[in-house]
């Protein structure tokens, strides 16, 4: 979520995103190159033993990489409200931003690559970028990954697993190809519960379950995390650690000096942001 408006705009973007949530529910719905996938067989091993981790501090100290957040890229429904075209991104904007990207020559990173660049300090490209989906949406199947590949770009799907093959959602022949192809998977929960209200067995039902699930659709470990809304709490984290989850994308708060491994920034792009406008934003929001 963008913070450049301050944060009555990070705020009503929130509120939104929650808002949106149970219409998803109830439908049926030197430089360094990033490696190529593992084979589907591999269950993908911590690149960075722990000894060689970098402390807090450490990580802190090194300049953010921008990571931006996309929902629906879809086009606006006359009866919508404002508020819910604010994330929904109609594909014609969302193909200029990528171009704007490109020509401008960001690369895409993934999560592996960010986790050693901030624990070891491991080279990125010049200008990195991340670019990561939330929600399963099937447009981020048809449209997105398409409109990536014409770049040589490569993205992060945070899957919420109650969604597979439902209506509007990706299935699980649809997330094992994305995979395939060099996306990452990671987890967005099973049902985008808010972790703030998790009670000792949500952590079986939103944490591991799909992760599990995940990981036999895509034959790879799953180790990274969305907070659903962005919202995290101090409480999540140590469970998070407990479940091998290796680091965690919150939205547009500040991260957290002592676990910035567990709360890494991303950017929300409303649907009526051109491609400048875009561009603008996360230069200022990623002043790294």
């Amino acid at each position: 979520m963008s913070i450049v408006n301050g944060n009555m705009k990070s705020i009503s973007l929130l509120v939104v995103v929650i808002s949106l949530f149970p219409l998803y529910a109830c439908r049926q719905k030197t430089p360094f190159i990033p490696e190529l996938a593992a084979p589907n067989t591999a269950m993908v091993q911590s690149v960075v033993p722990e000894s060689m981790i970098a402390g807090a501090a450490t990580i802190m100290s090194r300049p953010e990489v921008p990571v931006l957040c996309y929902h629906q890229i879809r086009e606006w429904r006359g009866n919508e409200s404002r508020g819910v075209k604010d994330v929904v991104v109609p594909p014609a904007a969302f193909k200029s931003q990528l171009q704007l990207l490109a020509d401008s020559g960001y690369q895409t990173v993934l999560p592996d690559d960010l986790y050693a660049y901030l624990t070891t300090g491991k080279p990125l490209p010049a200008k990195p970028i991340m670019l990561t989906y939330d929600d399963s949406d099937l447009d981020q199947y048809k449209i997105a990954a398409p409109e990536m590949k014409k770049h040589g770009f490569k993205g992060v799907f945070f899957i919420m697993t109650v969604s597979l093959g439902r209506s509007i959602y990706m299935n699980r022949a649809q997330v094992k190809e994305l995979s395939d192809e060099g996306h990452v998977i990671a987890s967005h929960t099973w049902d985008h519960k808010n972790v703030k209200k998790y009670a000792d067995g949500d952590w079986e039902m939103q944490i591991v379950k799909p992760v599990r699930q995940l990981e036999e659709i895509t034959g790879k470990k799953i180790r990274y995390f969305a907070y659903p809304f962005g919202a995290w709490n101090k409480e999540a984290i140590p469970e998070l650690k407990k479940y091998d989850i290796k680091a965690a994308f919150q939205l547009s708060a500040k991260r957290d000096s002592t676990e910035p491994l567990y709360t890494i920034r991303r950017m929300i792009v409303p649907g009526d942001w051109s491609a400048t406008t875009m561009y603008r934003a996360m230069k200022r929001t990623f002043k790294g």
